[in-house]
């Protein structure tokens, strides 16, 4: 692996939506495994629930307590939650879209920071257009990448203020509409639910669920989720890898991406599922084992920076409105040409 200046650029679209083609038609039981799991709001209830119950024991603590069970329980519950607004953005605890969007609004209290309803609308567009620098938020800014470069101290201070460095880049996604009535309201929610927090919990409270949302996708081993999915830390070929490791028992089983990105309308329950049922297409990928390993790699490795990206232009003829749900596009095809075969 080399150092870099720049971005991996690409002429080919991304490879997501060629693969999940190649194993729909190699495994067309897969598309038993698309669906709903309601039970997912089970599990944002217990979540949302745990973390006020811990807020609530923190209130009267020393604030190295209120630090240490940020790190220690916070982060892993706050990153978890992040998971749950990824389900919901995806559409996959509901049918109906708008309990799907209040449910990753209930998700999004213990954040402190109102990010579901922009996640929504940033997210589904890294999906339909992975690497194009003007649509996907998951690249970082060629600014960022340059201020940051390899260095030990320039990329621990990005993962320590990565939610600043994020935040930075709406203003670079210009076809993207970040306000509306629904930001507003995830804005609204989340100012009376702070609120409520501070009056019952005081200030302690608030600041372990406001720290517990920094180390979550940041300096902490979970944070290195966001190095794990689509930075080149292999080769600079494969630009999305997977994490199979123990962690993903704590975050839903996150880890499986690759399984993600081809099939985006399979809920987080059953994506180890997509690799037990195609392992040819999954076990020739590289993956990561552990995300402590890779938290650490990152840090250190000089070779590894914000320029180990692939960036394209091949926008696939991709709508600017599509749902990112080519799974199930490629299921109502099949279905529509059988029918039209049997008439």
């Amino acid at each position: 692996m080399i150092k870099r200046s720049d971005f991996v650029h690409s002429a080919a679209p991304e490879p997501h939506r060629i693969r999940t083609k190649q194993i729909l038609r190699e495994f067309p039981e897969l598309r038993n495994l698309i669906g709903k799991n309601p039970f997912t709001m089970v599990v944002i209830l217990a979540l949302v629930g745990s973390m006020i119950g811990v807020a609530w024991l923190v209130r009267d603590q020393s604030w190295w307590i209120v630090f240490a069970a940020a790190y220690l329980f916070g982060a892993f519950v706050n990153h978890a939650l992040f998971v749950m607004i990824h389900e919901c953005t995806h559409q996959l605890l509901f049918k109906n879209r708008l309990a799907n969007r209040w449910a990753a609004i209930f998700a999004n209290l213990p954040h402190i920071m109102p990010g579901a309803i922009s996640f929504e609308k940033y997210h589904l567009k890294h999906h339909s257009f992975q690497g194009i620098h003007e649509l996907d938020a998951d690249l970082p800014n060629k600014w960022e990448a340059k201020l940051i470069n390899n260095s030990f101290l320039g990329k621990t201070l990005w993962l320590l203020f990565f939610p600043l460095f994020q935040g930075t880049r709406v203003s670079r996604l210009k076809e993207i509409n970040f306000f509306d009535g629904w930001v507003v309201v995830n804005i609204l929610v989340q100012v009376a639910f702070t609120a409520a927090i501070w009056y019952f919990m005081g200030w302690h409270g608030v600041a372990f669920l406001f720290i517990s949302f920094w180390f979550s996708i940041g300096l902490h081993p979970v944070g290195a989720r966001w190095v794990q999915e689509h930075y080149l830390t292999f080769d600079s070929q494969q630009e999305t890898n997977s994490y199979y490791g123990p962690l993903n028992l704590t975050a839903f089983n996150v880890g499986f991406h690759n399984e993600h990105h081809d099939f985006p309308s399979i809920p987080w329950n059953r994506l180890p599922e997509i690799k037990k049922t195609a392992p040819e297409y999954y076990d020739t990928l590289l993956y990561h084992t552990s995300w402590t390993k890779l938290f650490f790699r990152f840090l250190f490795e000089q070779e590894i920076s914000l320029f180990n990206r692939i960036v394209r232009k091949e926008r696939g003829k991709v709508s600017l409105t599509d749902e990112s749900m080519p799974d199930i596009e490629l299921v109502k095809a099949d279905a529509a040409y059988a029918e039209e075969t049997v008439v």
